[in-house]
């Protein structure tokens, strides 16, 4: 083996790696087959870059040979027989501090990325993406290390920059594959735990930028932005018996009662700070529970950098946020909710993103995942960015991370985020201000695409999941399926609904019979779509007032109708959704920055509230009329929704065995000897009376049993004669 000294000028090719412009450093450095060799036992040459290395040595069956420096630069050079070479070879350096390193050289392994991976990816058909993009363990011809690799075309060179290479974007350049727009390279020692980014060249302007990574699977606690190599996850999953359940589940027939939380707002720990996924798991459950609740909804736990978003604008789709602690943790705290009987619902954010400089936002210096023109690509309202559904890797990067939730973390279900926003492109924007489609309309054919293929793919890779969307237009078919012509979800919000009942209570009673419609109104497309009734965070922030404060009256007034309100909810066809504190009449509006006010539970009223909410969830789950048909026409028959006069409305909740009836009076005003027609001749029992002094109210009911009159009355040859308690409901049921 010689070491020949090297007094030749630098090539254009190692000056581009000397200003760290290559696209593919691999042409210049690791080992290459000498053409001519300059003699009988030199072959091959290894050359080096160590920016800042003061001397440097091939370690070959454990002796060094010395590298040759190239005068005045950092590059360093051996020549020798290949026979003698490993094909992984180690490195042994000092660096400007005299500290030695000794490490395989990355520039002396093949790609990585297959190439079927990368054609599924330029497809936009590739659902597991997210175990090659990112940064990866691997083991490598018995090397182990970690591979890197990212999505970005109009870069000119990408490096893997951390704290294992003081953040010099010179020492570990990636090489572009080919025109995929895919860069990537192995760098052996890398150890889990390790921060990294990447440190991107745009190829157009030359700007050089630092960027977390968008397929990052851990991250640093805000406000630092670094993402973390992940240990393999050690996690052993228990929630095999909830897995097989939930794959035959019939949820059109089933009940499902849905508790929205903050996490970060829900409890916290004596000193405010935030508690542990495993922490919260368990407390939780030991809350939610016993109330009744079948799912728990969580607002976006993905990491984002901004407390105030709520999660809403995430940085970090593959990584549950590090508030609340790793992977794993937020893995238990999932199993733990399975094997206590409880699904789980993320919330999913697919509809924009933050414009924050070290995320996705001009990932490569060009508008990679958005839109170049903001009338297509920026939300002015949000001061946030549009997906650009129709470029493939995009949409792969969305449909991958759905799937990611529901497959590696167990989620029941998706809630997606402003799907009104995604589907019409002049949303909240003036003319002018947006571009219509090819066909000269406002509808984001796109975007409209990418959620059809979005509940296609959840579904059939995971029967039993759910789709919801939060979609508060009136577009067609949105839970009707792909192959109708409809987007395919499993169930939209009803904000029509959720809008008319919250502003006709907040009306003094004394109004209402003038605003009966917004009572009947929701019946005439209860059974459009497949809805579910929600009453969200968004209604109890931003000046909007908490639940019980949107009340008139004094505060009996307010706590009875609010169990009026309830009851109302739990009785109308659709699945249930309560936000946090709702439960209890929390008097303040959410605050996301502390615990949720507790204390309140102290007052015998609250208490009423809290037990009105388990006995609903109770009849509900429990009463198939109020559940099995939710969805349908032939469960729902109103039994007088025209005494406008005295705001009463009832009606009967039908199921394939049984029926109930509700009446609700939406005044102060008690009636007796109130007379509603019945279907069916016989005794009937009061289930449930909103009234009842278990709740904080004033008790007036009926003894029970109520026995039929053969007086017709309402359509209905038989009728009863009932005692209706002032804002207040009743649920009665054939004894």
């Amino acid at each position: 083996m010689l070491n020949q000294k090297q007094d030749k000028p630098l090539s254009h090719e190692m000056l581009r790696i000397v200003t760290a412009t290559h696209h593919d450093p691999f042409e210049v450095l690791g080992r290459h087959p000498l053409l001519s060799a300059a003699s009988s036992s030199a072959d091959t040459l290894v050359r080096l870059y160590l920016p800042g290395a003061r001397s440097a040595s091939l370690l070959i069956d454990q002796q060094l040979h010395g590298l040759n420096r190239i005068e005045g630069t950092d590059f360093f050079e051996w020549y020798g027989l290949a026979a003698k070479l490993p094909k992984h070879y180690q490195v042994q350096w000092f660096d400007r501090h005299n500290v030695m390193h000794t490490e395989f050289d990355p520039y002396c392994f093949a790609p990585l990325l297959g190439d079927i991976d990368m054609h599924l990816f330029a497809e936009g058909q590739h659902w597991n993406i997210y175990q090659h993009l990112g940064a990866h363990l691997r083991t490598v011809d018995g090397v182990e290390g970690v591979l890197f690799a990212t999505w970005a075309p109009n870069a000119e060179r990408i490096s893997v920059v951390g704290d294992f290479n003081d953040w010099d974007g010179r020492q570990h350049p990636m090489r572009v594959r080919g025109g995929s727009g895919l860069w990537e390279v192995f760098i052996p020692g890398v150890k889990p735990g390790a921060l990294y980014k990447f440190e991107v060249r745009n190829r157009a302007t030359g700007a050089v930028f630092l960027k977390s990574d968008p397929y990052g699977q851990a991250f640093e606690l805000r406000p630092q932005t670094s993402s973390i190599i992940k240990a393999q996850s050690e996690y052993s999953w228990h929630d095999d018996e909830w897995l097989n359940r939930r794959a035959h589940w019939d949820w059109q027939h089933a009940p499902m009662s849905i508790y929205e939380v903050h996490l970060g707002s829900w409890r916290r720990g004596w000193a405010g700070e935030f508690m542990n996924y495993r922490e919260l798991a368990h407390q939780l459950v030991d809350y939610v529970k016993p109330l009744g609740f079948t799912h728990v909804e969580i607002l976006p736990i993905s990491e984002h950098p901004l407390d105030d978003s709520w999660g809403y604008q995430t940085t970090g789709y593959y990584a549950p946020t590090s508030r609340f602690g790793t992977p794993d943790d937020f893995r238990y705290f999932v199993d733990y909710l399975h094997q206590e009987g409880i699904g789980i619902i993320l919330d999913w954010v697919p509809a924009h993103f933050p414009k924050d400089a070290h995320a996705l936002a001009r990932f490569d210096g060009s508008a990679l995942y958005e839109h170049e023109d903001p009338r297509l690509g920026e939300h002015r309202d949000w001061g946030t960015l549009i997906y650009n559904y129709g470029r493939n890797e995009v949409r792969n990067f969305l449909l991958a991370n759905a799937l990611f939730w529901l497959k590696e973390y167990h989620i029941d279900g998706l809630r997606v985020d402003a799907v009104a926003s995604m589907l019409h492109l002049d949303y909240s924007r003036e003319h002018g201000e947006w571009i219509p489609n090819i066909h000269g309309g406002n509808e984001n054919l796109e975007a409209m695409a990418f959620l059809q293929q979005l509940n296609e793919v959840c579904h059939g890779q995971h029967p039993g999941t759910l789709v919801i969307a939060e979609e508060s237009t009136a577009w067609p078919q949105v839970t009707r399926p792909t192959w109708v012509g409809g987007l395919g979800f499993s169930m939209k919000w009803n904000m029509g609904w959720m809008h008319d009942t919250l502003d006709y209570i907040s009306k003094d009673p004394v109004h209402r019979q003038y605003h009966h419609n917004q009572l009947t109104f929701g019946m005439m497309y209860a059974f459009s779509e497949n809805f579910q009734l929600p009453y969200s965070h968004d209604e109890v922030v931003h000046g909007k007032g908490s639940m019980i404060n949107k009340m008139p009256g004094d505060d009996w007034q307010k706590f009875a109708n609010l169990r009026l309100l309830y009851t109302y909810l739990y009785t109308y066809p659709g699945s249930k959704l309560l936000f946090m504190g709702s439960e209890f009449a929390q008097w303040s509006e959410w605050a996301h920055g502390r615990s949720l006010d507790w204390h309140l539970l102290d007052y015998d009223r609250h208490q009423g509230i809290q037990t009105l909410i388990k006995d609903l969830n109770h009849c509900y789950t429990s009463m198939p009329s109020l559940y099995q048909r939710s969805f349908r026409g032939d469960g729902f028959e109103w039994v007088d929704c025209h005494d406008s006069t005295q705001s009463i409305v009832s009606y009967i909740r039908k199921s394939d065995q049984d029926f109930s009836i509700v009446i609700l009076n939406f005044t102060p005003v008690p009636r007796t000897a109130y007379r509603i027609g019945v279907p069916v001749a016989g005794s009937y029992r009061e289930m449930l009376n909103s009234d009842s002094s278990f709740y904080g109210g004033s008790n007036m009911g009926n003894d029970n049993p109520l026995y039929s009159q053969p007086v017709p009355w309402m359509n209905h040859q038989q009728s009863l004669e009932i005692n209706l308690p002032p804002l207040g409901a009743l649920i009665l049921k054939l004894s």
